[in-house]
């Protein structure tokens, strides 16, 4: 081959490999345009939906805070005896009971969020627990009488688990 013939067959490949690359790149970044307006248009009709769902979380998560905020929850569940480790036992099974019960609204919230509700739960339990062991508390409405007293001095783990929470749904909107 002489070099002439060479220079005519690159003269004609150079430019159809340019337009070939040219054409790739623009069709690749066609389909990803593509694909991430489907994206948006599935996120867009969605959620409406999901912010509806996640509302529901969260004050499903609001009511069992205050359910088992302890100024609340000894009001509304009466001794079932006067021993104090049955009316504790009861208590604790009544907050386990309702935590349960809305175990898969943490699909919904943030896990930061339902670490802060789990620690609040956990917290009023171990209050619950501590007054128990004191030996001056004799019977179970001594016992009610002891916690609540100690509210009047200190705010409720479920009260600043609730504070977080309306922060987080005020970061929402």
């Amino acid at each position: 081959m002489d070099s002439t013939r060479i220079i005519e067959l690159i003269s004609y490949t150079l430019p159809t490999l340019l337009m070939g690359f040219i054409a790739y790149n623009f069709f690749e970044l066609y389909t990803k345009n593509e694909a991430a307006k489907r994206n948006y248009l599935l996120q867009k009709e969605t959620k409406p939906d999901t912010l509806s769902i996640r509302l529901q979380a969260y004050e499903r998560m609001t009511l069992f805070l205050e359910r088992i905020n302890p100024s609340q929850l000894l009001v509304r569940i009466t001794p079932i005896s006067e021993n104090k480790n049955d009316y504790q036992n009861y208590v604790i099974a009544q907050i386990e009971q309702e935590f349960e019960h809305n175990l898969a609204q943490q699909i919904y919230i943030s896990d930061e969020c339902w670490s802060i509700i789990t620690t609040a739960k956990n917290a009023t339990i171990q209050m619950i627990l501590l007054a128990t062991k004191n030996e001056a508390i004799i019977n179970a409405n001594q016992l009610r009488e002891t916690i609540l007293k100690n509210l009047l001095e200190k705010q409720s783990p479920s009260s600043a688990a609730l504070a977080f929470l309306k922060n987080e749904v005020s970061q929402l909107w």
